[in-house]
């Protein structure tokens, strides 16, 4: 797929999710059959430029490229510098936030909700894309503030119109968090009003579900954010369902023990021993959330305060479970099985 100057593997994207993509997540996410994944948020306020997260997160040593880097903020004059900050610190696309729903950033007027402001809405884009006119930005935002102003649509025309590249949308509005299904009647919208790539987002989980949004839609990619934590396999589960119809063998449980422990490592040399263990729990409980058998063991992990008691708790829950089970098989499954057949 070309994507904003790049050709990229397949038109399936890794949403930007703040402390979940960084970039060890990104890469392994790459390597399992993303086309592309944007980075946590990055701030637009040059005083945290220096501080330990901002310096992480702008951290992209040998990640594949290309590199996408969102940033986040509602000064236009500041979010210019912030992207050419990024780029000049080897960002080669650059995202806008207008998606975020969380308070904290909602506000300060940032994420989200810029969307109540159109007319800043265009100043922040036209600042950003003549601050960095030789690299491309890109758009990520929600259906509308609330159900009664959903203004995607002018969002859009907004974005193109600034020389924005492409757009992601979620099909939420913000007042509606990640709460109810996403609606994707508005992305086929605004689908059919511009010309630049738009990326449908929001619940999808499967590969079936991926065909859905994307026939539905008529987008040009899928972005997938929450149902790609701890099963970061899904991208090559999808990508291989689009171009053969068909869907693969249930993940062994013997590769993704060994997946999860590379993964481990990454997180512990990319943070530090120290931080890389507390970061590495939510990853481990999301690798094994559901699972038969794993309350116990998570409950237990959360408590280790060591790299090698991490590691050695996450390999004998693993080489247990192996033994008895050569897929992975989820309690969630079972229940919904027996509740069918009552």
């Amino acid at each position: 797929m070309e994507f904003a100057g790049f050709q990229l593997r397949n038109n399936l994207f890794v949403a930007p999710m703040a402390g979940v993509t960084d970039r060890p997540f990104r890469q392994l996410c790459k390597k399992l059959g993303a086309g592309l994944a944007v980075s946590e948020m990055v701030t637009s306020n040059s005083l945290l430029y220096g501080s330990a997260k901002t310096l992480r997160r702008a951290n992209h040593e040998g990640e594949v490229a290309p590199v996408s880097v969102q940033i986040a903020g509602a000064d236009p004059k500041m979010m210019a510098e912030a992207a050419k900050h990024n780029v000049d610190n080897g960002a080669q696309i650059i995202d806008i936030n207008m998606g975020c729903p969380a308070k904290k950033v909602c506000n300060v007027m940032a994420g989200s909700a810029l969307m109540q402001d159109e007319e800043l809405v265009g100043k922040i884009l036209d600042a950003v894309v003549a601050a960095v006119p030789n690299t491309p930005v890109t758009l990520k935002f929600r259906t509308g503030w609330n159900l009664a102003n959903r203004n995607a649509p002018t969002i859009a025309r907004i974005a193109e119109s600034a020389g924005i590249r492409a757009v992601a949308i979620h099909g939420r509005t913000r007042c509606q968090q990640y709460t109810g299904e996403a609606e994707y009647d508005t992305i086929a919208m605004v689908k059919t009003l511009i010309r630049i790539p738009v990326i449908a987002n929001g619940d999808i989980t499967t590969p079936e579900k991926a065909k859905l949004v994307l026939d539905t839609t008529g987008a040009d990619g899928i972005m997938i954010g929450r149902a790609a934590q701890g099963r970061p396999w899904l991208f090559r589960e999808i990508e291989h369902y689009l171009n053969t119809g068909e869907k693969l063998p249930p993940a062994r449980a013997a590769e993704i023990h060994a997946i999860l422990m590379a993964h481990l490592d990454d997180l512990y040399a990319f943070y530090g021993v120290e931080t890389g263990v507390k970061v590495a729990r939510k990853h481990i409980s999301w690798y094994t959330k559901g699972l038969i058998g794993s309350a116990a063991f998570r409950k237990v992990m959360n408590t280790l305060p060591t790299l090698d008691l991490q590691r050695a708790a996450v390999d004998e829950f693993f080489q247990r479970y192996t033994e008895e089970h050569e897929h992975l098989h989820y309690e969630d499954h079972k229940t919904s099985e027996e509740a069918l057949a009552a």
